[in-house]
């Protein structure tokens, strides 16, 4: 890695440790500049604006998110289809918790859900990945006869993000245990659906 690239990864772990904590928008390339200590004009040199900042802090974010979450689960090698989807749920609820404030990509919605900008449509294309990997999750299982057959997989990932969000929801007003009980109850409950009788 040359030095040019070493300080840039620098500079986007620092942006992402404030954006974690204070939310996307806050981040601005003053704050940045005075946490990572160096001058505004070296960030400028980097990044030309803040709005090119915030896109390379949500595709930096993109990247810890398939190294934290994704990865382990395809290095588990999980015997099924089910098991594998169990391992990604617990490491994206770890992910969540991670943030000292709260999802990075959740906040990043409420504060950019209105604008059709740059980084609005970034934070869309990293947001869908996430949703078209555990939609080809689901369609694998139902080609390995795991799941119904009959199932819709983008119904099925709808199901499985609002269980997601209502768990977030229900953490932050304490209505959640900390190992998070009434969100793999809801799981639970989706797979014993979504199961053919034979893997029941």
């Amino acid at each position: 890695m040359s030095k040019k690239e070493a300080t840039r990864q620098h500079i986007l772990h620092t942006a992402f440790s404030l954006a974690s904590r204070e939310g996307l928008d806050s981040l601005t390339i003053g704050q940045l500049a005075k946490a990572s200590e160096m001058s505004k004009s070296g960030l400028f040199s980097h990044f030309n604006s803040r709005e090119n900042l915030q896109i390379a802090v949500l595709d930096y974010a993109g990247e810890l998110f398939v190294e934290r979450v994704i990865q382990p689960a395809r290095l588990q090698r999980p015997e099924s289809i089910e098991q594998k989807l169990r391992v990604l749920l617990t490491n994206w609820l770890a992910w969540n918790r991670s943030f000292q404030g709260s999802c990075m990509f959740l906040d990043a919605w409420t504060e950019h859900g209105d604008k059709e900008q740059s980084v609005q449509l970034r934070l869309k294309a990293v947001t869908k990945r996430w949703l078209n990997y555990l939609y080809r999750q689901l369609e694998q299982g139902k080609l390995q006869g795991e799941f119904v057959p009959t199932l819709d997989s983008w119904q099925c990932v709808y199901q499985l993000y609002g269980v997601y969000l209502s768990s977030h929801l229900f953490l932050s007003m304490e209505l959640e245990t900390d190992d998070h009980q009434r969100f793999w109850q809801g799981v639970d409950a989706l797979f014993a659906q979504w199961r053919v009788p034979s893997f029941q």
